[in-house]
């Protein structure tokens, strides 16, 4: 298994040599590599067994490391990063060539984003390069939101894993482009389409489910639990499937399962708290005997409208709306 600190120095010797080390941010935990060298992010593809036409994210300290990598921010983006950084922003930017083609998966826009993670900005403000970090799991599994989560899946290949804590916010971050300089939503994730337009006026939202994405986390099936998911009303499922099943549910739990197979995501309907605990309450639910694992939708605003499209793509490799 790899080892869990906080020791920066050491976290920064292996970056240096070409090595790849799991790090905290407010979403979930990544796996980190020098952005810039291409063998190294040739390994994090490898590790991950995530596929090439998949792009990355590219970590940076803060907005004023970002002209280093990028030819052009426009207005509204460095709006929104003025705002937003560090926290759970994505910008797809107009990429320098000194980022590797593998990065991006050859497109010419690279998702550059600024971490709120005190632990990790040390990190990033101690290096010379950015780091390519896209969750430190598995692909297509369930993203990790503490460092135990990814020493279980990922501890036997990788060396170290810099202890942050619990991922506060728990769900990646929401990614914005820009066409004609209008932004230009590509993924839900951790900073709301509210908040957002608060900034930068009106958004379209574009969250294309092929296997050709333009931005990162935008494959139809991914976040997936090993055990068949469906997302749907809760008493549908339950009379379709009866009560061998586990539950993810938003507040309220169901009388006819068993309260250990039950995970409550939010008790007091607190949206934020519910995306903190999505991808733990999945994770936990999978290795229990149930076969099947059942959740609901959440109310569909804020945060809310993430945490649904992580529950659809989780469920989507089985075909599994209800």
């Amino acid at each position: 298994m790899s080892i869990i600190g906080k020791d920066i120095q050491e976290a920064k010797r292996l970056l240096e040599r070409g090595d790849l080390v799991a790090i905290p941010t407010e979403t979930v935990y990544g796996l980190a590599g020098n952005a810039l060298d291409g063998n190294t992010v040739t390994k994090i593809f490898s590790v991950k067994e995530r596929p090439f036409f998949d792009p990355l994210i590219v970590h940076v300290p803060d907005l004023k490391s970002v002209d280093k990598w990028v030819t052009h921010i426009p207005a509204k983006a460095k709006k929104l990063a003025e705002a937003f950084w560090p926290g759970p922003l994505t910008l797809l930017l107009p990429r320098k060539s000194v980022i590797p083609d593998i990065v991006t998966a050859g497109l010419e826009t690279v998702g550059i984003r600024c971490p709120k993670n005190e632990v990790t900005q040390q990190l990033l403000r101690s290096i010379d390069f950015p780091l390519a970090a896209p969750s430190a799991n598995p692909f297509g599994y369930v993203s990790p939101t503490n460092p135990h989560h990814v020493n279980e899946q990922l501890g036997n290949k990788i060396n170290y894993i810099v202890d942050g804590g619990e991922c506060q916010v728990g769900i990646e971050s929401t990614i914005v482009g820009f066409e004609n300089d209008s932004p230009v939503v590509f993924r839900l994730g951790g900073l709301s389409i509210e908040d957002i337009e608060r900034v930068a006026g009106k958004v379209d939202i574009q969250l294309n489910s092929s296997s050709n994405p333009k931005a990162p986390g935008q494959l139809r099936s991914h976040y997936a639990p090993r055990k068949k998911l469906l997302v749907g009303s809760l008493t549908e499922l339950l009379s379709h499937y009866g009560n061998q099943v586990s539950v993810v549910a938003y507040k309220n739990p169901l009388r006819e399962v068993e309260l250990s197979n039950q995970r409550i995501l939010s008790p007091k309907g607190k949206l934020e708290e519910a995306a903190q605990n999505l991808f733990s309450a999945l994770r936990e639910l999978d290795k229990l005997a149930p076969p099947i694992i059942i959740a609901e939708e959440v109310p569909n605003v804020g945060i809310g409208r993430a945490i649904n499209d992580r529950l659809y793509r989780a469920a989507a490799q089985e075909g599994n709306r209800q």
